[in-house]
């Protein structure tokens, strides 16, 4: 999504890798799908609540969970300060931030 929440264009799929031992914990970065286990294209989503229900189970349409690839290792302060926005819902979109929330870089470390 574009700012707005306007659609915009992404690259294919990728094939869900939930199963890389990794956990949905606070501060982790899982990538966000639709209800199709390999839907994943741009989006994620930062984990602000150790969510073992989006573990990887069971290679299954309710067991593939959601494939973490990242952890925050500074700035959880960040994190917390988004998780303390309000949401509501817009559109066909539920526990959307009422107040943009823009994202404007990261560091990668290897």
């Amino acid at each position: 999504m574009t700012s707005g929440l306007k659609e915009k264009t992404t690259r294919a799929t990728i094939k869900n890798e939930a199963n890389n031992g990794l956990a949905n914990k606070v501060g982790t970065l899982a990538m966000a799908r639709t209800m199709e286990p390999h839907s994943a294209s741009s989006q994620f989503f930062i984990n602000v609540n150790d969510n073992s229900f989006l573990n990887f189970r069971s290679e299954s349409l309710d067991g593939w969970g959601y494939c973490v690839f990242a952890e925050v290792v500074e700035g959880m302060d960040i994190v917390n300060k988004i998780k303390g926005v309000s949401t509501g819902s817009m559109g066909m979109h539920q526990d959307v931030p009422l107040e943009e929330v823009i994202i404007t870089g990261t560091t990668i470390e290897a």
